[in-house]
């Protein structure tokens, strides 16, 4: 059963107005559904991620437990949208994950260095010196 703060979730990639709403709830509100917001940047060209990528970006050292989830996964390209999209644009969530990010430009696994995720991680270390 969907909780009344899942029924705020986009409906799809052009629902701008309740990807706007979780954005004027703040973090605190919507924590527990923290999740199924990052699904959104999947891809960078979704509407409602280029809505939802800076206020996660903004959230800051928080949100690192939810991005080193997608970190450690297997969706190389969401890696790479993650940290393009949000971490490059978060100077204290890069720092936070220093760890992963020098791992993910050291000994990238094949399908990172395939969807290039070495190279964006790299640029994020890069931004924090």
């Amino acid at each position: 059963m969907m909780t009344e703060l899942e029924r705020l979730l986009p409906a799809d990639k052009h629902d701008l107005e309740r990807a706007e709403w979780l954005v004027a709830l703040g973090f605190v509100a919507v924590e527990p559904i923290i999740p199924q917001i990052l699904e959104w940047t999947q891809d960078p060209n979704w509407p409602v991620g280029q809505v939802l990528a800076p206020f996660l970006a903004g959230i800051g050292a928080p949100l690192a437990p939810y991005v080193r989830t997608v970190l450690s996964g297997d969706d190389d390209a969401w890696k790479y949208s993650l940290l393009q999209g949000v971490v490059l644009q978060s100077p204290a969530l890069a720092e936070v994950l220093r760890a992963e990010l020098t791992r993910l430009a050291a000994a990238p696994t094949p399908g990172e260095v395939r969807q290039e995720v070495d190279q964006a991680a790299s640029e994020v270390l890069a931004s924090l010196t």
